[in-house]
Order: structure tokens, then C-alpha cells, then sequence
């Protein structure tokens, strides 16, 4: 006999970070994880440094200084703050904690692989709804929830599309959801937003009990390394948290690189005004050579290929040239390639490229 794991463990493929080498080329691009474009602060860098001095200690299983730091930064109580080991870790916490089997998590069709990964890890049934032009339908959403739904996901802005709800959507959303089921808004890409209404989650977490917001330092603040992220949440919910996760989560590197990020001067504004420029130039290149750019407002662009097998021949021709951006058949959009926003240099050797690609047709 063989020890079998959950059923529901066998229907999950590993997950596949973005590529990060190709055989043949010396010098490579890595454009296909939304890494931040100038890599971490410097102050982040010499905290990390002066952390591996006291590597041998075990660090603050709450997070404290760190929880407090994050506090300050963005006005909230360090007391409803939960660090993780990156975002992931608290999002698969949170279907552990309130999923399993015979229960049900509701995301777009083209949300976060994480929310689908960690629910079949549970034994949830994970109903994916057909998004409406590439962008979360609240509608569909709604009819979807059902008396086993317990968690409903959305990140926003999406990851891989780009798109946004308004907050008047993300209200309604809110309130068209039972009481019962938790509504996790995962705002990753927050940082990145420049739209004057936008509001990643605050306010509906301090409206009830029962809405999550995540966050993380992989992007703006170029930690995806170090492996840290929190969450805002209700008193109930934190409580929970700290029932299920390690002792240890978050460590004593991450943690200082954290505190630190959120300390370096100009660095969101600077970080903020270089995405905003080039995302809207590479889009407008690669517009004016005949590809169709979903608008986004994260560090990175949907190019839309038309079809699967040109959309791999445009990978192939990056690949060539040392890009590598991330191909999207595991998201159900195999006509388009995801492309972050890099340095000056990155975004116009992509720019080049693709405008190569196109004029061979």
C-alpha cells in the first residue's frame, strides 16, 4: 500500500515563478515577475547586511517593531496587522483557517493563481466567474457566492490583467456578500495606483468584521527576496491568524529590510512617477506597432497577441534577445504575454523588440 495524500492534493500543478534564465544568451532581462524596476532601497540593502550579524538569533515571533513601523507608515493599528512570509503565506492561511473541504472560495476567472492553488490545497471547491473585458464582473461574482462559499477573493489591481475596480464597486461588492463570508482584497500592486479615488482596503476592513486586506514588499519596494507581507484585518481575524501561523514566520532580515523600505526617503515617489512614465510609453509603442495593451495599473502590461501560437512567437523573439516575460496559458490567456515594467533601458529594449516582431510579421 501507498500513502495517498487528499485527492484534492493531486489535482494541483507546482506553481511556476517566472523564468529567469535562457540557455545561449549572456545577458538576461527578467521582465516576467513584477519585481520593481530599480531593486530594493539601499537603506533595505544595509539593514539586511547588518542583520546577517546576528543571523544565530531567533527574531520577534509578533513582528512588533515591524508592525509598528508598517502602522505609522499607512495610519493603522499595528495591533490588526499580521506579517507574513510574503503575501502568499496569508492568503493561504486565511482558506486554511476558514476553508477545507465542503466549503467554496469564489475569484475572477483570471485572478491570482495563488487564491485557486491554495483552495484545491484545502479541499475547497474554487469557483472561478468570467470576468467582463478582462475585468473582475461584481455581478457574476455575487451569483456565484452560494450557502458552502466562505471566502471570496479579489485582487485589486488584478494580477495578471492590470484592471481596477472602483470603490463604489468594491462597497457594493461588500455589501451584496453575506455576512458570513470573508472578502479578501489582495492590494499588492497598491503602491502603483495613481487614480485619486483609490482605497486598497482600509476602509472596508474598519467598516466590519469581515474583510482582509494583503499587502506586500515584493514590488514597489523590491523585497520579493526576503519574503515578507501583511495584512490589515478585523480584531477576529487577527486572532485566527495568530492560531495558525508559525511561530517564526517572518525573519529577523525580512523584518529589518522592511522597516527600513518604509523609511527611505523619495523612494515610492520616485518609484511611482518612473512606472507611470514608462508604462505609458512602452503601451503607446507597442499600440502604435498594431498590439492591443490592456490598460493596467500595476508595474506591468497585458500584451495581447491576438492568438496563442503568435503570442509564443513573440515570446520566442524576446527569449532571443535576453527578455524574458512571463507567458500567460496558465492564467487561460494563452494569446497574451505579461511584461513588467523595467529600467528606461529594459522598456525600450522591449520596445525595440516587439517593434522588430511586428514589422516581420
Amino acid at each position: 500500500m501507498t500513502v495517498m495524500p487528499r485527492p484534492s492534493i493531486l489535482s494541483v500543478e507546482p506553481y511556476v515563478g517566472g523564468e529567469s534564465k535562457v540557455p545561449g544568451v549572456n545577458r538576461i532581462i527578467k521582465l516576467s515577475s513584477n519585481e520593481g524596476a530599480f531593486g530594493p532601497p539601499p537603506g533595505a540593502i544595509a539593514a539586511i547586511t547588518q542583520a546577517a550579524k546576528e543571523a544565530h538569533r531567533y527574531p520577534d515571533g509578533g513582528a512588533t517593531a515591524l508592525r509598528e513601523a508598517i502602522g505609522a507608515r499607512f495610519g493603522l493599528d499595528p495591533a490588526r496587522i499580521v506579517c507574513g512570509n510574503g503575501s502568499d503565506e496569508i492568503l493561504t492561511l486565511l482558506i486554511l483557517a476558514y476553508g477545507g473541504e465542503g466549503t467554496e472560495i469564489v475569484m475572477s476567472a483570471h485572478g491570482f493563481l495563488m487564491y485557486d492553488l491554495a483552495g484545491r490545497w484545502a479541499g475547497c471547491r474554487v469557483i472561478k466567474v468570467p470576468e467582463k473585458d478582462l475585468r473582475a464582473d461584481v455581478d457574476g461574482l455575487l451569483a456565484a457566492v452560494g450557502p458552502r462559499t466562505k471566502l471570496l477573493f479579489l485582487a485589486n489591481p488584478n494580477n495578471p490583467t492590470g484592471s481596477i475596480l472602483p470603490q463604489s464597486e468594491l462597497v457594493r461588492l461588500r455589501r451584496g456578500l453575506p455576512g458570513d463570508v470573508l472578502l479578501v482584497l489582495d492590494s499588492a500592486y497598491a503602491e502603483y495606483v495613481t487614480k485619486p479615488d483609490y482605497d486598497p482596503g482600509q476602509a472596508l476592513v474598519d467598516a466590519g468584521d469581515n474583510t482582509v486586506m494583503t499587502r506586500t514588499f515584493s514590488k514597489i519596494y523590491g523585497l520579493g527576496g526576503m519574503r515578507l507581507g501583511w495584512c490589515y484585518a478585523p480584531a477576529n481575524v487577527v486572532d485566527v491568524l495568530g492560531r495558525v501561523r508559525g511561530p517564526f514566520n517572518v525573519s529577523g532580515a525580512a523584518m529589518v529590510a522592511g522597516i527600513a523600505a518604509l523609511a527611505e526617503p523619495g523612494w515610492i515617489e520616485a518609484s511611482v512617477a518612473h512606472n507611470t512614465e514608462w508604462r505609458g510609453k512602452v503601451a503607446a509603442a507597442l499600440e502604435a506597432a498594431g498590439l492591443k495593451v490592456w490598460p493596467s495599473e500595476g508595474n506591468f502590461l497585458l500584451v495581447d497577441f491576438g492568438v496563442a501560437e503568435r503570442a509564443k512567437a513573440a515570446d520566442a523573439h524576446l527569449r532571443s534577445r535576453g527578455l524574458i516575460v512571463r507567458a500567460m496559458g496558465s492564467y487561460g490567456l494563452a494569446p497574451c504575454l505579461r511584461i513588467t515594467i523595467g529600467t528606461a533601458e529594459e522598456c525600450q529594449m522591449v520596445i525595440e523588440a516587439l517593434g522588430e516582431f511586428t514589422r516581420n510579421g
